[in-house]
């Protein structure tokens, strides 16, 4: 439950489920916060773009990707499945937010 705003009075609980869809570039900055800060420590924040390969470019190895499936499922409230975690849903930032945005 999260607070809610003004008009329903002060202190009312609002269900999760009416918080607000964020928007893919909200969802690419969190990936790319959590990848900068986890894997990629003192890199340069520019080079990791939305179309930086990740899986393929050697960023994210199995460890990793379950790491960001953590991640990603308690920070958006979401569930991926097994066959979600493979290149076609996880080489990049842009891949993610697709698939992140189409589960909420």
């Amino acid at each position: 439950m999260r607070q809610a705003p003004v008009a329903f009075g002060k202190g009312a609980k609002v269900p999760d489920s009416e918080r607000e869809r964020p928007t893919k570039q909200e969802i690419g900055k969190a990936i790319q916060n959590f990848v900068l800060n986890e894997f990629l420590r003192g890199a340069d924040p520019s080079e990791l773009t939305d179309t930086t390969p990740l899986i393929t470019g050697g960023i994210l190895d199995s460890l990793a990707t379950v790491s960001l499936v953590l991640f990603l499922e308690e920070r958006f409230q979401i569930q991926i499945e097994a066959h979600e975690t493979t290149i076609d849903y996880f080489n990049t930032i842009s891949d993610m937010e697709q698939l992140i945005y189409s589960k909420l």
